[in-house]
């Protein structure tokens, strides 16, 4: 049974759904850029990136399970850590400057970095803390408990990865108005050579829509995959409940769960497999044959097993049907045959 949404989280998504209109509205309207996109394109994007997991994390703390009182200030946590977080972004991105990684010592950049100092940890405690609590016994039929055992797992890690940036190496670049700053780090992994040559790598013209580097690995990458793992499992389990009304081979929730299973694995490994490139220096767009072989052997693997997991589930009896005629010629015996009554005793 659901409870009540969390209407923290939910407000939290409603202003986010906000900025992402007028972002994008901003974006057309201000021809100010950095790193060679929009000022807004950022706050559009984590705005986007909140929206949706903010949402998520709302519903699963509507799920029965034990401490809910400690969930739902976890849940009011992270959602304000969340607001003003994304609320310096977006000062950050009017002001035509960086947000993350700016070394200016102007007043406003400073008191948002000691603010991205505290905020981003308490985002990364208060989840998983959530996810401990949530996963110990959420009370959701199996298939969907994997999911959150699952999804929450990969969300915390892609957190986790974040930090990674911080170790990428400083950058030397400019501001929306020409201001020369320096970048304490960036997204961007490349070799010192090539650093040296461009400068700030995190400036070189990216990957369509994404902007995802195509000069070295982006360490955005395997953030992204595993902050939103959750809701492709949860996506997953509903594409499954909605199939088994149609297959009967899916209907157990044994067989959905190990599919669940098997996802997670898939998303998790393709999460490892954008890390693992990345942190070689390798763009997304430019995968050698070593990656290449390794997606490859990880679509075998996941294939085998969900293979392997649809075949262990017996298929279910078919009840034996006669032949049409042997129905016909049945009904027809029946209907002549004289059911026996109630023998009443003759009067004697």
């Amino acid at each position: 049974m659901i409870g009540r949404l969390h209407r923290p989280l939910l407000l939290s998504s409603a202003a986010m759904a906000g900025l992402v209109v007028v972002g994008l509205i901003a974006m057309v309207v201000d021809d100010r850029v950095l790193l060679g996109e929009s000022v807004w394109l950022k706050p559009v994007k984590f705005g986007l990136a909140f929206l949706l997991y903010s949402l998520t994390l709302a519903w699963l703390l509507s799920l029965p399970h034990r401490g809910r009182r400690a969930t739902w200030w976890l849940g009011v946590v992270f959602s304000v850590t969340a607001f003003v977080d994304v609320g310096f972004i977006v000062v950050q991105a009017a002001r035509g400057t960086f947000s993350h990684f700016n070394t200016e010592t102007d007043a406003v950049n400073e008191i948002g970095q000691k603010v991205f100092a505290s905020g981003v940890p308490g985002l990364f405690l208060a989840n998983l803390v959530i996810a401990v609590i949530v996963s110990i016994r959420p009370g959701a039929d199996r298939p969907t408990v994997w999911a959150i055992r699952g999804g929450l797992a990969m969300a915390v890690v892609s957190m986790a990865l974040g930090y990674l940036m911080g170790f990428t190496g400083t950058q030397l670049t400019r501001t929306a108005d020409g201001r020369l700053v320096e970048l304490a780090a960036g997204h961007t992994v490349v070799d010192a050579g090539t650093r040296q040559a461009v400068g700030a790598p995190d400036a070189v013209a990216g990957m369509p829509i994404t902007h995802w580097s195509t000069l070295g690995g982006d360490l955005r990458i395997p953030h992204f995959v595993g902050l939103h793992g959750i809701q492709v499992v949860l996506a997953a389990v509903l594409v499954l409940a909605w199939c088994a009304a149609r297959y009967p081979r899916l209907r157990p929730a044994r067989t959905r769960s190990r599919l669940i299973g098997v996802v997670i694995l898939g998303w998790g490994g393709l999460q490892a497999i954008t890390f693992w490139q990345a942190m070689r220096g390798q763009s997304l767009a430019h995968p050698d044959t070593v990656t290449l072989l390794t997606v490859l052997g990880l679509g075998v693997l996941v294939t085998i097993l969900a293979a392997t997991a649809l075949r262990s589930t017996p298929a279910p009896p078919v009840e034996p049907t006669a032949h049409p005629a042997l129905q016909r010629d049945s009904a027809e015996v029946s209907a002549t045959v004289r059911r026996p009554g109630r023998v009443r005793p003759e009067p004697r």
